[in-house]
């Protein structure tokens, strides 16, 4: 098997996009919810405003070039051909670090923080501060290849992480990560000590509530999200880890159905004051969406559902190497410290933010940046 790493440069075809734009405006519309929130789920007249934009103003070319200011590769890992930006700092010393996304997120999450992460000295930070970013997109996802056989959980991935950071020369990297990025973080952290050198993560995906009397205040904050998750915004989850072949039909046959689908969550789970453009520009949301749309992977990115949820499907690691931890306030399930120590037992960073959600780096770069930079300057 090859162990080549080819240049990658974004380029989708103008025939997608002129179907696309078709969709779009052929789009079959439902009627409108019957609440005057997002309770029944997103309000029919934003999703049409945001589609008319999507199919008569956003200017993918462009946006394309944008994250093309990226250096971008692909190599084969295990099988697939794994897609992955490989930010280089201009400082020497840089520690690598490897940073990966979630769902319903892809590389474009990261867009605001490579360049400060790689080059802090034009970002506000010092030369000592400075990160080699490498930023893959998870298998299923994006520009990566589709898994063809079953068993691409976070496990495997997590070493298939543990390879591109050995391929591209990296004896000794940090690792960050949030939603399934925090678990395929977590993973790695746990199979590969000898070369990772610590993890930070905005999520505790594998500790569980032990609550023991009374709850704290972190405690009761942290049930109170597992309380509204399962009761109001599972479904999705329940869905993609059931039934993601049943779901892609309708999600790859329709621009308007997985623009709702991914844009729902960016309100329930930022910090937005109730509305995602309170905090993300509608052309960065849309970009997001274009990495699912373009890629055709609503269907295999459900899958990862499907392999991590479900008797034996995923393992509980014990995680030895120093863990930094970023409690962002409307993260879905706030992390509580002494519900992860049984699994992190080297917490050596814990940060309470003074605001943001589910998709730190996208909602909150600056914090995002400085907290990574202030925990892994102790392991420099």
């Amino acid at each position: 098997m090859t162990t080549a790493i080819e240049p990658f440069t974004i380029a989708v075809p103008d025939a997608v996009l002129a179907d696309l734009k078709a969709r779009l405006r052929n789009t079959r519309w439902p009627e409108a919810e019957l609440v005057a929130d997002w309770t029944q789920g997103a309000p029919l007249a934003w999703i049409r405003d945001v589609c008319a934009y999507w199919a008569e103003t956003y200017d993918w070319r462009a946006r394309e070039k944008a994250l093309n200011r990226f250096a971008q590769f692909t190599t084969a890992i295990d099988g697939l051909d794994i897609h992955f930006i490989h930010a280089r700092s201009p400082h020497a010393e840089a520690m690598p670090l490897i940073i990966t996304h979630g769902w319903p997120g892809s590389v474009v999450e990261f867009h605001k923080v490579i360049e400060p992460l790689t080059n802090p000295t034009a970002h506000g930070g010092q030369a000592a501060d400075a990160f080699h970013v490498v930023c893959p997109s998870l298998p299923g996802f994006g520009f990566s290849g589709k898994p063809t056989t079953t068993g691409w959980g976070i496990d495997r991935i997590a070493l298939a992480w543990a390879t591109l950071m050995e391929r591209l020369g990296y004896t000794r990297y940090g690792a960050q990560g949030g939603d399934w990025g925090s678990g395929v973080t977590t993973s790695l952290g746990a199979q590969d000590p000898t070369h990772c050198a610590g993890i930070h993560i905005t999520l505790a995906m594998g500790s569980r509530p032990k609550v023991e009397g009374e709850p704290t205040p972190a405690e009761a904050r942290a049930l109170k999200g597992i309380q509204y998750y399962a009761d109001h915004d599972s479904g999705y989850s329940k869905q993609q880890a059931t039934r993601p072949q049943t779901l892609g039909y309708g999600l790859t046959d329709s621009p308007a159905g997985q623009a709702a689908w991914i844009l729902e969550k960016y309100q329930a789970w930022t910090d937005c004051d109730g509305h995602p453009e309170n905090i993300l520009g509608r052309d960065e949301l849309l970009d997001n969406v274009m990495l699912y749309w373009t890629t055709e992977t609503a269907t295999s990115s459900a899958r990862l559902y499907w392999e991590s949820f479900g008797p034996g499907r995923r393992k509980v690691h014990k995680v030895t190497v120093p863990t930094g931890v970023a409690v962002f306030p409307k993260e879905i399930v706030t992390p509580v410290r002494r519900w992860m120590e049984d699994n992190y037992v080297n917490i050596r960073h814990w940060s309470e933010m003074p605001k943001g959600g589910h998709f730190a780096a996208f909602e909150q770069p600056t914090l995002f940046v400085d907290d990574v930079r202030k925990f892994f300057a102790t392991l420099r």
